[in-house]
C-alpha cells in the first residue's frame, strides 16, 4: 500500500530553536546537548503526528568529523545530523533549493522553522514557509492542549452509560436479554 503524502514537511533548525525556547536551553545548560535534543524530538513526535507533517530536525555536525546520518524516529519525525563541515543552514538550503523544482510542491508544503534572520530570507526566496522558534513553540503547546481535549473528551463519553464500562461479554449477554 503506498504511503499517503503528509501534509508538510517540516523543517526544524535543531540547535537554533534549542537556543530559542527557554524550557531547553535550561536543559541544555544544566544537562548537556543530548537531553535537549531528545526533549526537542519528544516535543515535536505529537505535534507531527497530529499535524500531519513529516518533520525532519537538522542538527550541525559540522565539526564531528563523521559523516551525516538521519535516525527515523517514527513516519512523522526523523533526526539529521549534517555531514563533515556541513551547517544545519546549509542542509536546509539544499532541501528548499531542491524543492523548489519538486513538483511536490503543488500537493504539499515546505516549512522552516528557525529564527535566524538569514534563513528566514533564504527559505522565502525559494518560496518555502518560514516558521519562528517561538510560533513553532507556540503551535506545540497548542496542539498538545487540543490532543488533552479531545483525550478527555473521548473518555467523558464512552464513561457517560453504565454499559460502557461493561465487558464486551457482559454486552452481549444484556442485549440478547433485552431482545427476548
Amino acid at each position: 500500500m503506498p504511503r499517503l503524502t503528509l501534509e508538510a514537511i517540516l523543517l526544524v533548525d535543531g540547535y537554533n530553536i534549542i537556543g530559542a525556547w527557554a524550557s531547553l536551553q535550561r536543559v541544555r545548560d544544566r544537562e548537556g546537548l543530548e537531553p535537549a535534543r531528545r526533549q526537542l524530538a519528544e516535543a515535536l513526535l505529537n505535534y507531527s503526528a497530529f499535524q500531519g507533517f513529516d518533520t525532519q530536525i537538522v542538527f550541525d555536525a559540522q565539526y564531528q568529523g563523521s559523516p551525516g546520518n538521519r535516525e527515523v524516529i517514527t513516519p512523522n519525525l526523523s533526526l539529521i545530523y549534517t555531514d563533515y563541515l556541513q551547517t544545519a543552514d546549509s542542509f536546509i538550503e539544499q532541501v528548499c533549493s531542491r524543492f523548489r523544482n519538486d513538483l511536490r510542491k503543488f500537493e504539499q508544503r515546505l516549512i522552516v522553522a528557525t529564527s535566524d534572520r538569514a534563513q528566514q530570507l533564504t527559505v522565502k526566496g525559494y518560496g518555502a514557509e518560514w516558521m519562528s522558534a517561538l510560533q513553532l513553540q507556540s503551535e506545540v503547546e497548542a496542539s498538545v492542549h487540543r490532543i488533552r481535549g479531545k483525550q478527555n473528551q473521548k473518555s467523558r463519553t464512552s464513561k457517560r452509560f453504565l454499559i460502557n464500562s461493561l465487558d464486551p461479554a457482559a454486552q452481549q449477554r444484556l442485549a440478547k436479554m433485552r431482545l427476548g
